[in-house]
């Protein structure tokens, strides 16, 4: 009897499966969407009110709550053909939620927009939630709520929230002269990733994957907030880049020692890829280019009193000095420094 039973179960799972692959989103209504995706997503043990109602109602455990907030755009942050609705809603949690580990916090619940076409199948959709899910899992966050929209191209909107639990926030203005200067993280993989797919290439899997689903080391936030950082902030648009928030932000000069940024195996081995590719013409890309300048790995970068000892997960590569902008190895930079929207 219980090989019938479970096979009836795995019968109605491949059957539901199929329904939901054949159906629209426009086709199950939006309160349909919203019960479908809820079924995906762990209740918060903090949440008195969940999803279902006009707004969430958590517990936290400190009266000072963060709060970011970020939006993915298909064909600019995402591109199906390239990236599954897991890969997705993963990536979508991972880049808010590095935000508020980048203050210090830990990270608490997500609240996710959606806006799509009324064609996007059902099952689609409920697979980003499971990403959604999964990614905010992996912090110690649950999705607590959201909206739904029609549109004409696929948006989500993520608001992530956190609390200190006993820290004070590290904010980009703190760092001083002669302060140590570390990340945490990989730095440099999902710039080799995208550059990799944009070649129809889809090795190395790490870098690739990198892209597709960055993985933010949300317990070094909260670690280095505790252990005296100075100032945080996570690496999204490069590491040039972010460190110069840093240095305008606090006043100060970040002087980085190549020497100390590792270069792995497979950013390499992309590179060598790239070089005997489709786009060979091109000429053989620079991993380091993509280290100094890649983003959207959301590894951290931050800074530490001089003599501070450097936590696990942390990486000295540098050190503050009296000035302004970020040098590479006692010279100014004048490479590129990362990406910024509107140029």
């Amino acid at each position: 009897m219980c090989g019938i039973r479970n096979g009836h179960a795995t019968a109605h799972l491949d059957t539901t499966r199929s329904l939901e692959a054949a159906i629209t989103i426009g086709e199950l209504g939006e309160f349909g969407l919203i019960a479908a995706m809820a079924a995906r997503m762990p209740r918060a043990p903090a949440a008195i009110v969940g999803i279902g109602d006009d707004a969430a109602v958590l517990r936290v455990r400190d009266s000072r709550v963060v709060a970011s907030t970020d939006l993915l755009v298909e064909g600019r942050h995402f591109r199906r053909d390239w990236s599954g609705p897991v890969d997705i809603g993963c990536k979508a949690a991972a880049q808010n939620l590095a935000d508020v580990a980048a203050m210090g916090a830990v990270p608490e619940a997500l609240l996710v927009g959606l806006a799509a076409p009324s064609d996007l199948p059902v099952a689609w959709a409920l697979d980003l939630a499971s990403g959604l899910a999964e990614e905010a899992g992996r912090a110690g966050a649950y999705v607590v709520g959201g909206d739904l929209s029609g549109a004409s191209q696929i948006v989500i909107a993520v608001t992530a929230l956190g609390t200190m639990a006993g820290s004070d926030p590290v904010t980009r203005s703190g760092a001083r002269p002669s302060d140590i200067v570390a990340v945490a993280g990989r730095l440099g993989y999902s710039a080799a990733g995208l550059a990799l797919l944009e070649a129809g290439l889809e090795q190395p899997a790490d870098a690739v994957a990198a892209h597709r689903r960055p993985q933010p080391p949300y317990d070094a936030g909260p670690q280095a907030a505790a252990l005296g950082a100075t100032s945080m902030i996570d690496i999204s648009d490069g590491l040039i880049a972010d460190l110069g928030h840093i240095a305008a932000a606090s006043g100060v000069l970040v002087d980085i020692e190549t020497a100390r940024l590792d270069i792995g195996a497979s950013l390499i081995a992309a590179a060598k890829a790239l070089a005997l590719g489709p786009a060979a013409a091109a000429g053989s890309p620079d991993p380091m280019a993509w280290v100094l300048s890649g983003g959207e790995d959301h590894a951290l970068a931050a800074t530490f009193p001089p003599g501070a000892e450097i936590p696990t997960h942390w990486v000295e590569i540098g050190r503050v000095r009296e000035g302004k902008g970020v040098w590479l190895d006692g010279m100014s930079y004048r490479g590129e420094f990362g990406w910024q929207h509107f140029r």
